[in-house]
């Protein structure tokens, strides 16, 4: 047997290889993709790492983005409406959003560099029996394909049966940035969100605006229309709909500079949410283990995908190299040590989500225009969403949290 299999080369593969090749472990990761594919392919994402990600990161070795002009600081709300509001809120230590296509193939030539195997070729779920003769385990983590019907969607963790937001997002030059550097999180009520995010791309550091749109409303236009056959048109409606409805990332906005940085640097569509088990039994016994966009898939509105899926490669690392008993024991054991932080990623952004918004989100964040220290653990507990979802799982423990804050 050939050590570790890894289907999917995202940070969840990557995370997971790296640290099984820490200690010496065989892993072989398979995907459909080269380095250079993904290099010079079409944006993948507009994920920011919080800092318990950059903790892992500096702990597998692969910080390579290490200076402040990466980081930032925190994020900036504005609240729409006829009263709008606007606060800040801190960060403990600073998070950072690098561009994938250039992230995952500097993280893949360290892979490599420390002895894992990297096979390019495409794998389907009827490839994972053979794959699982080959290896001790194999781990599923790309949802590619029909690779993550393999594992059973699971209903009471998975609320919604179509995408609740409509997406647009692409990188901008043009944007100043907020002051402290900082991620935008604007809400239009009965439109959507968008997210105005620091990021640094082939181009340099530019701007990435993540809007959020919900079906039916004035933005839901924005992730259908085209821009090859029209950029300057697509960049006018981005303007005009920002200025309508995202007013403090508009006013930082020099309309005469302002372009779409590439014609790959824009993603449109949605995002079912999904919770699936966390392993499946093949037909020959053998049991193969789901890891991110296999196992979880959340709409990116408070960015937390990527992180998950780190977090979740680092519970399984450490379960491998404890356990190296690939039973479904081993598989049970997984599943609880990662359950209360996946779970409550999930929960939590499918309540930022739900529309119309409940009460008691709209509760807390209204406390955040009015109290500093409930704005920062809010921002805070972007590395934490297990202790995000203490606070906001129900009304009662909204209320209890403020009251602690002494917020009356």
């Amino acid at each position: 047997m050939e050590g570790i299999g890894i289907v999917g080369a995202g940070i969840a593969g990557l995370h997971l290889g790296l640290l099984l090749r820490q200690h010496d472990v065989p892993v072989t990761i398979y995907s459909d993709r080269t380095s250079e594919q993904l290099a010079g392919g079409r944006m993948l994402n507009s994920v920011a790492h919080h800092h318990a990600t950059i903790e892992r990161e500096r702990a597998l070795g692969v910080d390579h983005w290490a200076g402040e002009e990466y980081f930032y600081f925190g994020h900036h709300h504005y609240l729409g409406g006829p009263q709008p509001l606007r606060f800040p809120g801190f960060f403990q230590a600073p998070s950072r959003a690098i561009d994938y296509r250039i992230y995952l193939p500097t993280l893949l030539q360290d892979f490599v560099a420390r002895g894992g195997e990297f096979e390019v070729r495409p794998v389907q779920a009827a490839d994972v029996v053979l794959l699982s003769e080959r290896h001790e385990l194999v781990v599923i983590a790309s949802g590619r394909g029909n690779m993550s019907a393999m594992f059973p969607r699971r209903a009471d963790k998975s609320p919604y049966d179509s995408p609740q937001r409509k997406l647009c997002v692409g990188l901008y030059e043009g944007v100043a940035p907020s002051e402290p550097r900082g991620v935008t999180m604007s809400v239009a009520p009965g439109q959507g969100e968008m997210l105005e995010i620091p990021m640094y791309s082939a181009a340099g550091h530019v701007t990435a605006l993540l809007f959020e749109n919900v079906p039916g409303g004035d933005l839901e236009m924005l992730a259908e229309i085209g821009y090859d056959d029209d950029p300057a048109g697509f960049e006018k409606t981005i303007l005009e709909k920002t200025r309508e409805h995202h007013p403090s990332t508009f006013e930082r906005i020099d309309p005469a500079k302002f372009r779409l940085t590439s014609p790959l640097d824009l993603l449109q569509g949605g995002v079912l949410p999904s919770v699936r088990e966390d392993y499946a039994r093949l037909p020959n016994g053998r049991y193969v283990v789901a890891l991110g966009d296999a196992h979880v898939v959340v709409d990116p509105v408070v960015g937390q995908g990527a992180n998950c899926a780190s977090y979740s490669a680092g519970e399984l690392g450490q379960a491998i190299l404890e356990d190296p008993n690939f039973d479904e024991r081993f598989c049970q054991k997984v599943a609880d040590r990662r359950r209360n932080r996946v779970h409550a990623t999930a929960d939590w952004t499918n309540l930022m989500i739900r529309t119309p918004p409940p009460p008691h989100l709209l509760r807390l964040l209204v406390a955040m225009a009015q109290n500093q220290a409930v704005a920062d653990e809010f921002t805070e507990n972007f590395s934490w969403p297990d202790r995000q979802w203490d606070v906001l799982a129900t009304p009662e423990r909204v209320e209890r949290h403020l009251v602690r804050h002494g917020v009356a």
